[in-house]
């Protein structure tokens, strides 16, 4: 006979114990059996319980004995160790994360007894798990997209720049946040940014295009090879052109985008019902969803609207540094091919203006 047997004795006695299920429909629930609540609260009765052992029939009271006293009504374990957990609510107005950092800076000045360590858990812990499992995916969905361009483009530099407004577009997320004094959603934010770098790399990739087929153009144009170097005036004059032509495509994608996702954000309801049977949408604005999905909306728009302005302004930017660099380190290793014939051409079309 073990401390274990006499103590799982009690635990099914109070508790219960799983001894079938019960299945009504698709709904599947447990079937515990255990003492009666007045026997369960009847010492003499938990303690007059028989254990089976070798066969034979032996009562708790026999092998054991109990006393009165003050203790703990039960002891918790986490990994085999003993553990107390100590929770909290926020009062209204006051925010959890400033306060469990004020908690942090606290218990790092407390020096804890030797044996003894804490750490946060409950909703910091789930944020700490969300952020890193969406951190994780972030990174996978930057590796992805990322391969899939540098096939597309066979360059790895494109791709890094239309990475690079991805990036920055969370500068405004976090600017729209701080400005408009929003909370800071792990999961939800999370979602929207990963969500938003889909967006803003599809119009990086329209504006990035359409400057390689212009530059091809005038190559074709002045007779030079496949990726040979342009003028600067030429290199200026296709980006100009490239940011003419796709300018309404990219505000047109932001603009329909934030408008299809602000109702989402404000909260803005209606019902369908009513509208068809009675004429009446019964417009509301805020709600239950609004809690939920409003912080991915925000999101959403505000790196959106701030990313439109990457694309437009520091993509041409970083593609023509990128194009100058890459020029001044072939003249200086001495592989910036000679073509006699593109001079040729030059000038003619000088000439020709």
């Amino acid at each position: 006979l073990s401390t274990s047997q006499i103590a799982m004795t009690f635990r099914n006695a109070l508790f219960g114990s799983e001894v079938s299920k019960f299945k009504d429909g698709e709904d599947e629930y447990d079937i515990f059996v255990r003492l009666d609540e007045k026997y369960r609260n009847d010492v003499s009765t938990l303690m007059n319980q028989n254990i089976i052992v070798n066969g034979n029939k032996v009562p708790i009271s026999a092998v054991a004995d109990f006393e009165y006293s003050t203790t703990y009504d039960k002891i918790s374990r986490i990994d085999n160790k003993r553990a107390i957990t100590i929770s909290s609510n926020i009062n209204e107005g006051y925010n959890a994360n400033q306060v469990n950092e004020r908690v942090k800076q606290v218990l790092l000045d407390y020096q804890m007894p030797n044996g003894y360590t804490y750490e946060f858990s409950g909703e910091q812990q789930e944020q700490a798990e969300s952020s890193e499992f969406l951190m994780f995916a972030l990174l996978i969905a930057i590796a992805l997209i990322m391969l899939i361009m540098v096939t597309q483009f066979n360059s790895f530099i494109r791709p890094a720049i239309i990475i690079a407004t991805v990036l920055f577009s969370t500068i405004g997320v976090f600017l729209g946040l701080g400005i408009f004094k929003m909370e800071f959603v792990v999961i939800m934010t999370g979602i929207g940014i990963i969500s938003l770098a889909g967006i803003v790399v599809n119009n990086g990739i329209v504006l990035i295009d359409y400057i390689d087929l212009m530059r091809q153009r005038r190559r074709d144009e002045l007779g030079l090879p496949e990726g040979a170097f342009l003028s600067l005036e030429d290199e200026i004059e296709a980006l100009v052109i490239a940011g003419k032509t796709r300018l309404r495509p990219v505000l047109l994608t932001a603009i329909t985008t934030v408008l299809g996702l602000f109702p989402l954000a404000i909260g803005l309801n209606f019902d369908f019902f009513s509208l068809y049977t009675n004429f009446d949408p019964q417009i509301s604005m805020g709600g239950e969803s609004v809690a939920f999905w409003g912080p991915m909306s925000w999101t959403v728009i505000f790196g959106l609207t701030f990313a439109t302005f990457l694309t437009l302004l520091l993509e041409p930017v970083m593609y023509m540094l990128t194009i100058r660099i890459n020029y001044r380190i072939r003249k200086w290793t001495g592989t910036l091919p000679r073509l006699k014939k593109w001079k040729k051409i030059r000038k003619m079309d000088k000439k020709k203006k």
